[in-house]
């Protein structure tokens, strides 16, 4: 199984396989034909108000992952994720965020669980 992550601003990669958005909202500045997206499942993203608690900086990466982690057990997130690790069972998956920490995002944490 080959998850890795990836800035969705950086060019694609032959490497890359399946290119999976795993932000909420559409990278600003970026055409859909740049970005070569071939999934996009929002209902995996974290929700509103958790991102924007670990964006004012409430809480610790720790503390977010597990609330993420949490977030993950809701039937349509849970599906959206054994999806995700079908298609990293078939071969490589790219996660891409606009995050500028990837390491330190909700990308990571997914990243983690699919491995």
């Amino acid at each position: 199984m080959s998850v890795r992550i990836r800035r969705v601003y950086e060019a694609p990669e032959p490497e890359d396989g399946v290119r999976v958005l795993v932000d909420r909202l559409w990278p600003r500045g970026l055409s859909k034909d740049a970005a070569q997206v071939d999934e996009w499942p929002k209902g995996l993203t974290p929700s509103t108000e958790l991102r924007r608690w670990y964006h004012a900086g409430e809480g610790s990466y720790e503390d977010f992952a597990g609330r993420y982690e949490a977030e993950l057990d809701a039937p349509k997130a849970a599906e959206l994720l054994d999806h995700v690790r079908e298609l990293a069972g078939k071969g490589a998956v790219t996660l891409l965020t606009a995050s500028k920490s990837p390491e330190r995002s909700h990308a990571a944490v997914l990243a983690r669980l699919l491995s």
